[in-house]
């Protein structure tokens, strides 16, 4: 199912959101807050550098839901791992957080997954 015109207006304003995965081993759904970033005229989900749950539930299980304030949308996560994509969507992200650190870390060691909406 196509994400609406105002689904998409309102994730531009939200950066704050629930995701909500399928445990790679439990096969329960597992909610989590985290946030949104825009690079590219793309949506990303990332942290900081080091291992996390919902990224590996996400690559054993793609689809995933993303709940907004008025809504929820049914998504599908794309891991990230080619060195060039992360490099170029790292580098816009990361110097827009102050207290990011330092871009080669985040290549190296923090989770990448786009929100691909179609």
């Amino acid at each position: 199912m196509a994400v609406t015109d105002e689904a998409r207006a309102a994730l531009d304003r939200q950066l704050t959101v629930d995701i909500t995965t399928i445990g790679r081993r439990s096969g329960q759904p597992r909610r989590i807050e985290t946030w949104r970033y825009l690079a590219g005229g793309r949506y990303w989900l990332t942290g900081s550098p080091g291992a996390r749950d919902w990224y590996a539930n996400l690559v054993a299980h793609p689809e995933f839901t993303l709940h907004l304030k008025d809504q929820d949308l049914h998504v599908r996560g794309r891991a990230v791992t080619d060195p060039e994509e992360r490099a170029r969507v790292f580098g816009e992200i990361v110097p827009q957080l102050d207290w990011a650190g330092s871009l080669e870390s985040w290549i190296a060691g923090s989770p990448l997954v786009e929100i691909e909406l179609d």
